[in-house]
């Protein structure tokens, strides 16, 4: 109590006027067979919500820091590495590409073992026994207070989850990472040892190693006898989707492109919406902007640029906005040819260019990053 401030204590602590018990419901997932449901807890105005919250932005930043060689934060993320992964000689026609799918994470991680695993991150990621002015038992006596008041309504009954986190409470993505983050430190070595690609996004792993298929799957195996609670499936080849991108080694050269569920319709906000006209401007322009990061040659970004425009249309957007925004777009990037006559080599140059910007999130996340075990931005008094 006495390491926070009465303002942060005040901005945990529940609003007894706006309290509510989360409620249940189901997200199917329409792109996975039988289309079977997400559990999600919406809890906006739950008792545990602010601690939960803080305690996201309290040790979320310190995660990050420590993995952050072996994460994955987007797509782009990913086709960095594999340009780095060819620039040091690794990709070859031999390279094989594995997705491993860890199921139903956030609700199968078990309480005592996702708290014993925080205990000891927090023990060997903190300075004098602090994250900034809190002591880890402080922290830990939070972390409890979450997880063991995970209470819910779904169809006038009063529910206390006993097993893993709830969807929907933003400690419980933290928590889980760092659970897994111990899970994953054989496979991690696996790979290191043989030259691959590590990299994980939350509940999603993907690697490239050049190991034979036998190999790859005897590494697998072991892991999916480590802990019952971690249950995985995985896929093996020379071409899988993974994220929002489709990568394929195809004889030794890499090709990324863009990858739409077979689920996905192309819904954006509608021209006729009321809001500012900029946000419609910016739509086509950061579109374009990803389709040229993400598809590693010019024929596949074509093909998106047509997606991207059949979406305009189908939503209202006029054919002449439509073309001033392209033009707008290619104009600023001083790449003209590509649009005009799909000039391949200034194509490569616009991709490459593009792809070693830094996106909006990792501008965000470089200033988070800078101090959060001593100075975490959560703990910083605003003036």
């Amino acid at each position: 109590k006495q390491a926070l401030t009465p303002k942060q204590r005040n901005q945990i602590s529940p609003k007894l006027n706006q309290l509510e018990l989360g409620h249940y419901h189901g997200l199917p997932k329409p792109h996975k067979p039988n289309t079977p449901l997400r559990p999600i807890i919406a809890c906006i105005n739950g008792p545990t919500t602010l601690i939960s919250k803080f305690l996201n932005a309290l040790i979320a930043p310190v995660f990050l820091t420590v993995v952050r060689e072996t994460t994955f934060i987007n797509d782009i993320d990913v086709i960095r590495k594999l340009e780095k992964y060819i620039l040091d000689g690794l990709f070859q026609s031999t390279t094989k590409f594995i997705v491993i799918d860890v199921t139903d994470l956030y609700t199968m991680i078990p309480r005592e073992g996702a708290i014993l695993a925080l205990l000891r991150f927090l023990e060997e990621n903190s300075y004098q026994g602090k994250i900034g002015s809190l002591q880890i038992d402080s922290i830990m006596k939070l972390a409890r207070l979450v997880i063991d008041n995970n209470c819910f309504v779904y169809n006038n009954t009063y529910y206390k989850q006993s097993r893993g986190g709830a969807m929907g409470s933003a400690f419980t993505q933290v928590l889980a990472n760092i659970y897994m983050y111990y899970w994953e430190q054989d496979l991690i070595k696996y790979t290191t040892d043989h030259k691959g690609i590590y990299g994980r996004y939350i509940d999603d792993i993907f690697m490239a190693t050049n190991q034979t298929a036998m190999e790859i799957q005897q590494q697998l195996k072991k892991m999916m006898n480590k802990d019952i609670n971690i249950k995985i499936t995985y896929e093996i080849n020379t071409s899988l989707n993974f994220l929002d991108i489709t990568i394929t080694n195809e004889n030794g050269q890499l090709k990324t492109s863009i990858y739409h569920k077979p689920t996905t319709e192309p819904c954006i906000l509608p021209f006729t919406s009321d809001h500012p006209r900029h946000i419609h401007r910016n739509i086509p322009y950061a579109a374009l902007m990803r389709a040229a990061r993400l598809c590693s040659n010019v024929n596949d970004y074509n093909s998106e640029q047509i997606r991207i425009d059949m979406s305009l249309l189908l939503n209202n957007y006029p054919p002449k906005f439509i073309k001033r925004q392209f033009q707008r777009f290619f104009t600023s990037n001083d790449a003209m040819p590509v649009w005009e006559k799909l000039d391949e080599a200034l194509y490569r140059r616009l991709h490459q260019r593009l792809l070693e910007q830094p996106t909006r999130r990792e501008k965000l996340l470089k200033n988070m990053l800078k101090d959060p075990i001593r100075s975490p931005t959560v703990l910083q008094t605003k003036v």
